[in-house]
């Protein structure tokens, strides 16, 4: 069986971060982004074959995954000749499939049971199967409306409060029988959710929705990219990770420092947080809980890191202070400088000694 994970996309909403680095190896504490939709897609042991369809910086995708040996799945790569929407991009990617695949929208975490779904789909003998999340604000998001028995009814866009008869939103994972794909145009931009789902609707055919109340998240903005860090933290999202993995499941709050780096005597280390390989924290300095700091970072005598991600090889001079901001790889804080309240700084990012942003 295969798996087609979308994951074209430019990452608009987490630049300047996505400019280098494309979203699927954004990395979340010491691993891109990807490895946690493949640890998912691993649970089924009937999937051996991801197809990635891309279009946005692939060969940095395919330069850390190959062909998926490390992964354990065999990973093949599909490049659209241009954008071509959710559901064209699905086509492209499979036109030689004869049987069930898997859809996955490609910046979305959760831990959905994958096995669950696949066995209501057969069940019912479904042409698609859409998981659906709730929300707690439905009024921000396209709601999908389902009958008793998970048919899906119809899909409404941003209702009005007197519109709402649901809490459900598309979780952008989706199995579907690939016989359907002739009905989407072939090199064509075409929507899945607004082209190709509504046409399964007017024939008739049988839709269903799978409900899952677990966790969930979209990890496009930077909001929601430090709410992820915080939620692995703090266990609400566990996930299906290998050996060396921070066991923060297993020690809330706790802080999980590599032995390989070197935390000098004096340092103040607050958990829960991640120090990384190859990363140095001189005396006087304080990593303060929910901060994460990549590999090979220099944080500097009496800096301050609070709810901070920092990537790899960035060097945070003495007295500056970062908090609840992220900063890409290479980026060099001046002395007494000060980064906080949401701040995004791309790689190679300098801020100069005394600055405030």
């Amino acid at each position: 069986m295969k798996a087609i994970l979308l994951a074209g996309g430019k990452g608009t909403r987490l630049r300047p971060l996505t400019i280098h680095t494309p979203k699927p190896i954004v990395p979340i504490f010491d691993r891109p982004f990807l490895h946690y939709q493949l640890d998912l897609l691993k649970q089924v042991p009937e999937i051996d074959e991801v197809i990635l369809s891309l279009n946005y910086q692939p060969r940095r995708i395919e330069e850390i995954f190959g062909d998926g040996g490390d992964t354990g799945l065999g990973i093949r790569y599909v490049v659209e000749p241009a954008p071509l929407g959710t559901a064209g991009a699905v086509r492209y990617a499979g036109e030689s499939l004869h049987e069930s695949v898997v859809v996955f929208n490609g910046d979305v975490l959760t831990e959905v049971d994958l096995a669950a779904v696949l066995a209501l789909h057969r069940e019912r003998k479904a042409k698609a199967t859409i998981v659906l999340t709730p929300v707690e604000n439905p009024t921000a998001y396209g709601l999908v409306e389902t009958d008793d028995r998970g048919n899906i009814r119809r899909f409404l866009e941003k209702p009005n409060p007197d519109e709402i008869t649901c809490d459900t939103i598309n979780a952008g994972i989706y199995v579907l029988e690939a016989d359907t794909f002739d009905r989407i145009p072939k090199d064509t931009p075409w929507s899945i959710e607004r082209r190709f789902f509504p046409s399964l609707i007017e024939r008739g055919e049988t839709f269903l929705a799978y409900v899952d109340r677990g966790y969930w998240i979209d990890i496009g903005t930077p909001d929601k990219y430090m709410q992820v860090h915080r939620d692995i933290m703090d266990a609400r999202y566990v996930g299906h990770r290998g050996e060396g993995a921070p066991p923060f499941s297993a020690t809330p709050g706790a802080a999980w420092v590599s032995p390989d780096a070197k935390i000098e005597d004096g340092a103040i280390i607050e958990g829960p947080c991640f120090i990384d390989e190859g990363a140095v924290i001189k005396a006087g300095a304080r990593i303060g809980a929910y901060s994460v700091v990549g590999r090979q970072c220099h944080v500097e005598e009496h800096a301050v890191l609070d709810h901070a991600i920092v990537w790899a090889n960035t060097r945070i001079s003495q007295h500056a202070i970062v908090r609840s901001s992220i900063l890409g790889r290479h980026c060099h804080i001046g002395r007494s400088a000060l980064v906080e309240n949401g701040v995004v700084l791309g790689d190679k990012s300098v801020v100069t000694d005394y600055s405030r942003l």
